[in-house]
């Protein structure tokens, strides 16, 4: 395990599906970014697993979820190729989807490129508490997949943790609402 001052005892780790960075003949330069800003945001990392497209992902997703992380974010294999078979080697792990994680992405993504679209990379959680995210092999891919995270991700593991909420989550643009425990009517767009 390699971390820098965890801060909010939140447990990560990214897997780079590739048979090329696996086999050496090609640098990852989507799980560096990752890994970064995971510890940039507080959270202790494991080492990153590189791995062949197909499933050796299935085999580290399904390892990271026996470990019972937190949270694993995949890079790479969610495009069209015949070799891109992340998103089915996650979604049998998968007991809950967020696809509107990924439909936020696909949004976000086309705004620099109708390429966008083709990422058929799924979000979820596994295990009973190991959120999932599948992001793309590009750099930009990545970056508009932790723009998304950052607005979103300590509300959503602390969903998953079942910890209650007194505030609304930042960066929604709406004002903080007090829980108040009373017969509030429950908003079924987000979950609550």
């Amino acid at each position: 395990m390699t971390a820098a001052k965890p801060t909010t005892g939140r447990t990560g780790q990214v897997i780079v599906a590739s048979t090329r960075a696996a086999a050496g003949v090609y640098t990852d330069r989507t799980g560096p970014v990752i890994d970064a800003w995971l510890r940039a945001h507080g959270w202790l990392v494991l080492d990153r697993a590189v791995v062949a497209d197909g499933e050796p992902v299935g085999d580290a997703l399904a390892a990271a979820v026996e470990a019972g992380l937190d949270l694993v974010i995949t890079t790479g294999g969610t495009g069209v190729s015949p070799t891109d078979q992340t998103p089915e080697q996650t979604l049998p792990l998968l007991e809950r989807q967020l696809p509107g994680i990924m439909e936020e992405l696909r949004r976000r993504g086309t705004a620099a490129t109708p390429l966008a679209v083709l990422s058929r990379g799924y979000a979820g959680i596994a295990g009973g508490r190991t959120v999932v995210i599948n992001l793309p092999g590009s750099t930009g891919g990545v970056q508009d997949g932790l723009a998304v995270l950052g607005e979103i991700l300590d509300h959503l593991i602390d969903q998953v943790r079942g910890a209650d909420h007194t505030t609304a989550p930042t960066g929604t643009g709406h004002p903080p609402k007090a829980h108040t425990g009373s017969a509030e009517p429950k908003d079924p767009r987000h979950g609550h």
